[in-house]
């Protein structure tokens, strides 16, 4: 190893705790402006996984130890097998489905329901509406959008589940207070009286390159950076991602070639140089991607009475 590599900023896997899946590719109903790996009706850069293909990868995750499982796109629900392979999932632990909430049918959460009422594990749902009015959200994700996607929101509280509201941070960082407290106005109107919201920071990708700027030189973290930093915050750490092109090392750098690692979960183990403008945001804020309380170990297990 010469000196240069010697000093890449390194992150090692530590434990596969989190297996995702791009299980829409990058196939979307909506075209976001903000979207880092740009996923519309029309991008098929990234292809759906079958059931067939999920399962196995749920098999070889038993011998890793892999604690949860999250199902991302692109838009999830557009895989026609996404509620069975859900279902499937909660034999082997707690699911999160990252979604835009628009899609969503009764007869899908009520199966999804039953699953996770007979299962051991949570199944959790993330809705990303990006501003607590149409006037925010919708011309970063399409019109009559906000409509659409409360009405997600109303859907799943129907049926029992606590959605995470996500949003991407696209005002200016001293308002987060305030546009919080206008969220929980809007869903306590919209019958979601206990809200979870999460918001994430804009990332410097595709879609949003063009609509705002992209990343700098300086936006990179440096082997220096990370003498003492706590590399349990980065994603790459405890995570990988299954593709249909392969397994990536987070869902954020699915499209640069370097992040794909390899076919199997042992090829994937490897080490990653964290040189990314992406990754400087990782380091920013820590690990964006997962959910709140995604790091306790007992976070997704459900205590059920089977007398």
């Amino acid at each position: 190893m010469n000196v240069t590599e010697q000093r890449l900023p390194i992150i090692e896997l530590g434990s596969l705790d989190e297996l995702w899946f791009q299980v829409a590719g990058t196939r979307c109903n909506l075209t976001c402006s903000h979207c880092f790996i740009s996923c519309s009706p029309h991008n098929d850069s990234f292809g759906f996984l079958s059931f067939a293909e999920v399962e196995r990868r749920l098999l070889e995750a038993v011998e890793w130890g892999v604690k949860e499982f999250y199902f991302t796109g692109g838009e999830p629900f557009l895989n026609p097998e996404l509620v069975a392979i859900l279902e499937r999932t909660l034999d082997f632990g707690p699911a999160t489905v990252l979604t835009n909430g628009t899609v969503l049918k009764p007869e899908w959460l009520d199966r999804l329901r039953a699953a996770e009422q007979g299962s051991l594990y949570s199944l959790e749902f993330r809705v990303s509406i990006d501003g607590p009015t149409p006037e925010l959200n919708d011309p970063i994700r399409g019109p009559r959008t906000f409509e659409r996607a409360l009405h997600g929101v109303e859907l799943l509280v129907q049926f029992g589940f606590l959605p995470i509201i996500t949003m991407a941070r696209v005002w200016d960082e001293s308002q987060d207070a305030e546009i919080l407290g206008r969220f929980r106005a809007v869903l306590h109107l919209h019958g979601y009286d206990r809200p979870r919201l999460k918001v994430l920071p804009r990332l410097l990708l595709g879609a949003e390159a063009k609509r705002t700027c992209g990343y700098s030189a300086s936006d990179r973290v440096t082997a220096e950076m990370l003498v003492g930093y706590d590399t349990t915050q980065l994603v790459c750490q405890h995570s990988r991602v299954i593709t249909d092109r392969g397994i990536a090392v987070c869902p954020i750098l699915i499209d640069s070639p370097d992040a794909i690692l390899g076919h199997t979960l042992h090829d994937a183990t490897r080490g990653f140089a964290v040189t990314h403008g992406a990754c400087a945001t990782c380091y920013q804020y820590g690990a964006i991607c997962t959910n709140p309380s995604s790091r306790s170990p007992d976070a997704h297990v459900r205590t059920i009475d089977r007398t």
